[in-house]
């Protein structure tokens, strides 16, 4: 299976706690942090909710 590396990119200062929640439950923490995720539909749908605050590479 696809993998993404999922980096943020941007603060999550003043943005609604809903976009707040998914980008905790992505598994990011700090600016420039990076994780891995398995490429399913769940994961595209959180990505695609936060897209601009996040940097999505595949491997």
């Amino acid at each position: 299976m696809k993998m993404l590396k999922v980096t943020l990119k941007r603060s999550i200062i003043g943005k609604p706690e809903k976009q707040r929640r998914i980008i905790r439950a992505l598994g990011l923490r700090k600016i420039n942090h990076s994780v891995e995720h398995k490429d399913t539909p769940i994961i595209r749908g959180m990505i695609h909710k936060t897209s601009h605050m996040l940097e999505v590479t595949e491997e």
